[in-house]
């Protein structure tokens, strides 16, 4: 390298590092090399095993600041240099050469329900690509959890570690974490992911335990550098099986390997779970999705309207179906492809009345949010004939239960409260026991028509009421 290159690259690199955080810096774009600077061109020279992510996520910035030192006309090209092998995250060497030579064990395109035993290397085992950071939608309910899942991604077991995510069904957990996958055997294609399920994890374990097949267990689980694992609630009340993790988590943590967990709950609230496991969940960062709001919902639908090449779709109609769902994405997307399939099958245009039409009964109109919670409760006390206590009490009887579902369901409709501080509100009862409430109404709703006629009778009530 010339002298003058030399001191261009430093000028270039000074404000590279100003531009971007210290640990982005130092992993992505220190190891960059100037080449040449010949023709108007200044050709850099970046690792081979992260110079198509390096281009796509930095090359704009790259020009930028390769022209605020050069001039305008300067242009870069990123270029890749000669292999060389990806060396280990941890002390593990010879078992992360073993494994990336074992190829026949990969598992391209496995879903939620067949992940068990799926082993990623590189890109031979690229998944669905709508199940990627650049298809995620990002909004108030979810920006930390998409964040923090990303740098997970780009500095795996750099940053977070662990990275807890948690909420609801249906509202991106395993996007996120099969994006993490995506992306970290796109830029480290040297790094062992593995992406398992709890009910996978256990179903395993106890067919080692039977067939005698630990220790395979234990390297399949233990000798890798990222560990995904979707719906950890489900070890709970397993004894021997959280064992088992407790172990394979402290194994892997202690080696520097990144492990990403989801749950439809917090850690705190998994109190089913042994105390030093919930612990070390709660050891790194726990971000949380919150079920979307309208806007967000709204950009979800256009992006699936987009991704699907939806035509000819009239103005307002997706309001209308992001107006009726308002816990579940998948929920919502669902909507989405039923009223399209009717379109098509009825020879319809896709408008707004055609979308109330097939998504009335389903899912009924959500309303202007106006109420209290506890304008709420005294309205579904004095309409269902019960008591503040019987309503906030621990009766499953159907003369309580069945009003109290109906209450959390409007609460969940006409207020802006969320679902922990709803269920903190209704006898300190748990987020995912609001979610359960709200769905059996809807259920109720949709299938009966006098239960229908109750619910709008109190919101009726209620919102010629309210303020």
């Amino acid at each position: 390298m010339s002298t003058e290159l030399e001191q261009i690259w430093l000028r270039v690199q000074s404000k590279l590092e100003a531009a971007v955080d210290d640990s982005t810096y130092r992993v992505w774009l220190a190891p960059l090399r100037p080449r040449e600077l010949a023709h108007g061109t200044l050709t850099v020279e970046a690792p081979a095993r992260s110079c198509a992510w390096i281009k796509e996520r930095f090359g704009r910035l790259l020009q930028n600041t390769t022209a605020a030192v050069l001039g305008p006309e300067i242009t870069v090209e990123v270029t890749h240099g000669q292999p060389h092998p990806q060396p280990p995250r941890h002390a593990r060497s010879h078992a992360l050469d073993t494994r990336t030579r074992a190829k026949p064990t990969d598992t391209p395109n496995e879903t939620k329900s067949d992940v068990i035993g799926a082993t990623l290397h590189g890109r031979d085992t690229a998944g669905n690509p709508r199940f990627s950071f650049e298809h995620f939608v990002i909004g108030d309910s979810n920006r930390l959890a998409h964040a923090a899942a990303l740098t997970v991604a780009e500095l795996p077991g750099q940053a977070y570690n662990p990275l807890f995510i948690c909420g609801s069904p249906g509202v991106g957990k395993t996007h996120l974490l099969r994006a993490i996958a995506g992306l970290v055997q796109s830029c480290n294609p040297g790094l062992s992911v593995r992406t398992s399920t709890g009910e996978a994890f256990t179903n395993e374990f106890q067919l080692a335990l039977a067939h005698g097949g630990m220790d395979l267990f234990k390297t399949r689980f233990r000798d890798v550098d990222v560990l995904l694992v979707d719906d950890v609630q489900f070890l709970e009340r397993k004894t021997r099986t959280e064992e088992e993790f407790f172990h394979t988590f402290n194994t892997l943590h202690e080696a520097g390997a990144q492990l990403v967990l989801t749950s439809d709950r917090p850690p705190r609230d998994l109190q089913a779970l042994e105390d030093r496991l919930r612990e070390r969940f709660q050891a790194g960062l726990v971000a949380d999705i919150h079920p979307p709001d309208l806007n967000t919902r709204l950009a979800i639908l256009r992006k699936r309207v987009h991704q699907d090449g939806i035509e000819e779709l009239a103005p307002g109609t997706l309001e209308v179906i992001a107006g009726r769902i308002a816990l579940d994405v998948r929920a919502l997307e669902g909507a989405l492809i039923r009223v399209v399939a009717y379109s098509s099958l009825a020879g319809r245009p896709l408008t707004p009345e055609l979308a109330s039409q097939v998504l009335d009964g389903l899912y009924p109109t959500i309303v202007a949010r106006s109420c209290t919670l506890a304008e709420i409760q005294s309205a579904a006390c004095r309409h269902f004939g019960l008591s503040p206590e019987e309503l906030l009490s621990s009766s499953r009887t159907a003369r309580v239960a069945w009003p109290r579902q109906v209450a959390m369901y409007l609460a969940r409709e006409l207020t802006d409260e969320s679902l922990p501080a709803i269920g903190r509100h209704f006898g300190r009862r748990d987020h995912t026991t609001v979610i359960h409430a709200v769905r059996r109404a809807e259920h109720k709703i949709g299938t009966d028509s006098a239960s229908r006629k109750a619910v709008d009778d109190l919101r009726s009530a209620l919102q010629s009421t309210s303020p």
